[in-house]
């Protein structure tokens, strides 16, 4: 099943516990995927999207302790 819910910057810091601020930067940067939806110039992603690039994400420990299992 597919989470179609949108995600800001907001919800994105609150699931990978950093401030939204660091969202921003890592967009800034590119290592955000591209926004799934932009609605009145504000990025918006799946969040599916968010959750497989977690996993993908460089110092991921999360993906680390699972391949330790």
């Amino acid at each position: 099943m597919t989470d179609r819910r949108l995600w800001s910057y907001k919800e994105i810091a609150a699931h990978i516990g950093v401030r939204t601020d660091t969202v921003r930067s890592y967009r800034k940067h590119g290592l955000l995927p591209p926004p799934d939806v932009v609605e009145g110039g504000k990025p918006y992603w799946y969040a599916d999207t968010i959750r497989s690039w977690v996993l993908r994400r460089p110092g991921n420990r999360r993906a680390r302790r699972d391949a330790e299992d």
